[in-house]
């Protein structure tokens, strides 16, 4: 592997888990408050998304890891897909 790949193969890139994504009037927005509870377009037991670069590359489920949360794949793109998602298509 030339040094040059294994440079950029150790660079950390941020992977967003989405849960979901919903349109609120600003009027809304500005209305919340601590405690408000906001509902998702999305039922309890689907996938989340699986993001880089606010490109998909997968999908997956919550799970406990210790005491954290962690994601648990069920999907994930091909390499090719993976590597786009990096340069933003």
């Amino acid at each position: 592997m030339s040094n040059d790949l294994a440079r950029i193969l150790r660079l950390e890139v941020p992977l967003i888990v989405q849960i979901a994504e919903r349109r609120m009037p600003l009027s809304e927005v500005t209305a919340l408050t601590h405690g408000s509870i906001i509902e998702l377009p999305k039922q309890i037991d689907e996938d989340l998304d699986v993001l880089i670069n606010n490109t998909p590359i997968g999908a997956g489920r919550a799970v406990k890891v210790g005491e954290n949360f962690g994601v648990r794949l069920t999907r994930i793109g091909e390499l090719k897909e993976r590597v786009a998602a990096l340069g933003g298509g």
